[in-house]
């Protein structure tokens, strides 16, 4: 999958303040790491799991979780990777077409925006529609397989 752009200094030219469908989305303390990345690991991949735990190496921990009472429906991180990318990201199948990605998506990118990068990566972008849509992102010519070549 190929790498898309962002211009973060255009986000709220794209907000349109997405319902997150009864969830809060907020940071995890670091007290859920485990948490959190055993349910990452369960739900999408072990790859997924490694790069969550490593947002919580960050003060403020970079990722973000949707909750519904005490039940994750999704997640997102930034800045692990490399630094000034979005992802990995996800939302439980049951969860999905509720917005609740949407507003993990705007939640991480914010944080990049605050941080001081002016550009957002999303690395190995899947649903490339789906973030050109919803943020303005753009193809980065050549990024196939990208950062993510040779993995283990």
């Amino acid at each position: 999958m190929p790498d898309m752009i962002v211009k973060l200094y255009e986000l709220d030219r794209w907000d349109k303040g997405t319902s997150a469908h009864g969830c809060l989305i907020r940071r995890p303390l670091t007290a859920e790491k485990h948490l959190v990345a055993s349910w990452v690991r369960k739900c999408f991949s072990e790859y997924w799991g490694s790069e969550c735990e490593s947002a919580f190496a960050h003060v403020p921990v970079a990722c973000f979780v949707a909750q519904r009472e005490k039940t994750i429906c999704g997640f997102a991180c930034y800045d692990v990777t490399s630094r000034g990318f979005f992802g990995p990201t996800g939302v439980a199948p049951e969860e999905r077409g509720k917005g609740i990605g949407t507003s993990l998506l705007f939640a991480a990118l914010r944080a990049l925006a605050e941080q001081g990068y002016a550009y957002g990566i999303i690395g190995g972008a899947g649903p490339v529609d789906f973030y050109s849509r919803t943020v303005g992102a753009v193809l980065i010519e050549g990024s196939k397989p990208g950062i993510y070549a040779g993995l283990l």
